[in-house]
């Protein structure tokens, strides 16, 4: 029996508690850091910047309120802004319409709240490490191009990224004087904020309230974020989605939500809940969509978990979900009382701070990049497959063509684990392991055990490790299955029939040991429990080692019946 509405509110009530000190103070820091952050994640995306302001009030509210990793900030990220933008600029509308910002956020939870609802969590463990790498590299490089106009006053050319960074840095003498000595004034005051670490959670703040107050006092001459945007000092409204632009964003919503789901599944094991209790990817899906609901109706851009934003809260020391709720508050309460304030920001300022989010990201994935090199060619490979992707395509295609290669080093490692280890018996009864015979010897028990995942990519493998059944008259082959899947597959399935026909017409027989009930279901209904013959199947159960045993036994004594000299002891 489902709960009642009032019980859902006292179990919400519980799991809040009351707020604590340092829930106030977290939620206050993370408040201020959202105002750069979110301003500078919009604008990269050609969003207005009011959105990226907007996106750290309703989503962290609804978000922290529902998720069950205690922590988690949802909020704008700049790679679902990048993606965003992308997506926007494929389907041919405009990313400063309201309603069309609106469409693609409530769509966008939608997705997330069906995929929560179908438990569909466990498709982000087949994404790729390297896979990732590659993407997050490319969209740190994006986010840094993305800047080069509002950093310097020099807008490159080129088709793509890569080509843009070559131009800007050839065009280094047409750079703006003045645009470029306040975004390096920027990145100077960061990093003597960073270098204290009392300061090192809000240095970007620090930054921008710095450089923008002493590029006021002076009157130098930049663009300034009220010259492209204007920030009212209001409370976000309510704001309807385009419907028709709908059937346009579909296909380009589910890849902002596979991105935003991507960057929030590696929260929960880098920051784990204060209070011990277990977070859920799945949980973790539907908070995402229900904050994205939220937040589409009230003017904010596409939202997920935002492990930046989440470190932030976690080193200022938030204890609960307190942090996220006071986070998404506060910062309504900045925009209402002083918003025409953050229309004095210089662009070059938020250029100089999205430098620095880029190259921090860059310079955070070293570890991985080195590890993913260090690991195997093909991982290496497709790291940068998908590298070049994310700079070369539009960030949905790009997301696709990850998938893919993620799917093909899956197959390729399924396909190199499958193998036979050759297992004999002394006379203690005791197993030990063995090569695998090129040839069955006849009149003896032959005893392999398989690993694999029973794919129709392991199928080269096997046949090449199976051992010659020329010449095993009254051979006993015992192939262990135990860990092999319930449902292998046909061609597998194909395979072993093949392989027990040859073994036949020498005069041999195959045993499988150790069959768990869903696998021997499946080799009854296709008819191989049959072709095998009778009692070539010994069902698992009892003692690890006891099916194989008994088939081990009984292969013996099958052996003695057919009147053979040299049983294997």
């Amino acid at each position: 029996m489902s709960a009642t509405p009032a019980a859902r509110l006292r179990g919400l009530g519980h799991r809040l508690g009351r707020p604590q000190p340092a829930d106030l103070m977290s939620g206050t820091v993370t408040a201020l850091f959202s105002i750069p952050e979110g301003m500078a994640y919009a604008a990269i995306g050609g969003f207005n910047p009011v959105a990226g302001l907007y996106a750290g009030v309703v989503p962290p509210i609804l978000g922290s309120l529902t998720t069950p990793t205690v922590l988690m900030i949802t909020t704008l990220t700049s790679a679902i802004a990048l993606t965003g933008q992308s997506v926007l600029a494929d389907a041919g509308l405009d990313p400063h319409d309201a309603g069309n910002v609106a469409a693609l956020t409530v769509l966008v939870g939608l997705l997330m709240l069906l995929m929560g609802a179908l438990r569909l969590g466990v498709l982000l463990s087949f994404v790729s490490n390297a896979v990732m790498v590659g993407f997050s590299t490319g969209i740190a490089l994006q986010i840094i191009t993305g800047v080069f106009k509002d950093a310097t006053g020099y807008r490159p050319l080129g088709h793509n990224k890569l080509t843009r960074l070559t131009d800007w840095l050839l065009h280094a003498p047409d750079w703006q004087l003045s645009a470029t000595l306040v975004a390096a004034a920027t990145i100077a005051v960061w990093a003597l904020a960073h270098a204290v670490r009392r300061l090192r959670p809000v240095a970007l703040l620090v930054a921008m309230v710095v450089v923008s107050a002493a590029v006021a006092a002076l009157g130098t001459d930049v663009e300034l974020v009220r010259d492209i945007a204007e920030i009212p000092a209001a409370l976000p409204g309510f704001s309807a989605p385009a419907w028709d632009a709908l059937p346009h964003l579909a296909p380009g919503a589910l890849s902002v939500a596979l991105v935003a789901l991507a960057q929030a599944a590696g929260i929960s094991p880098s920051v784990p809940n204060p209070d011990g209790s277990r977070s859920s990817v799945n949980g973790d899906f539907v908070s995402q969509g229900v904050a994205n609901l939220g937040g589409g109706l009230f003017q904010a851009l596409p939202a997920g978990g935002s492990l930046s934003r989440t470190g932030v809260a976690a080193s200022a020391g938030a204890r609960s979900r307190w942090a996220g709720v006071v986070s998404g508050v506060f910062l309504a309460l900045v925009v209402l009382v002083a918003g025409s304030l953050a229309e004095r920001i210089p662009m070059p300022v938020i250029g100089g701070l999205i430098l620095v989010v880029g190259c921090e990201l860059i310079w955070g994935k070293r570890a991985d990049i080195l590890l993913v090199v260090r690991t195997s060619r093909l991982s290496t490979l497709a790291m940068a497959a998908t590298f070049v992707a994310t700079t070369q395509l539009p960030l949905q295609q790009a997301i696709i063509l990850g998938a893919v290669f993620s799917l093909l080093l899956y197959c390729v490692q399924a396909a190199r684990r499958a193998h036979f280890t050759a297992l004999t018996r002394d006379a203690h009864g005791r197993w030990y392991t063995a090569p695998v015979p090129e040839r069955l010897p006849p009149g003896e028990v032959t005893v392999l055990d398989y690993e694999g995942t029973s794919f129709f990519a392991e199928l080269p493998a096997l046949r090449t490790d199976l051992p010659d059944v020329t010449g095993a008259r009254n051979a006993v082959l015992v192939l262990v299955v135990r860990t092999a899947p319930d449902i292998p597959s046909s061609a597998i399935l194909k395979a072993l029939r093949r392989y027990t026909d040859d073994l036949h017409r020498e005069g041999g027989r195959l045993v499988l040991a150790g069959v768990q009930p869903p696998f021997a279901a499946v080799l009854r209904r296709t008819g191989l429990a049959d072709h095998l013959g009778p009692d070539a199947i010994t069902p698992a159960g009892g003692p690890l080692l006891a099916p194989l045993d008994r088939a081990h036994t009984e292969a013996r004594v099958w052996i003695a019946e057919r009147g053979t000299d040299n049983p294997q002891v």
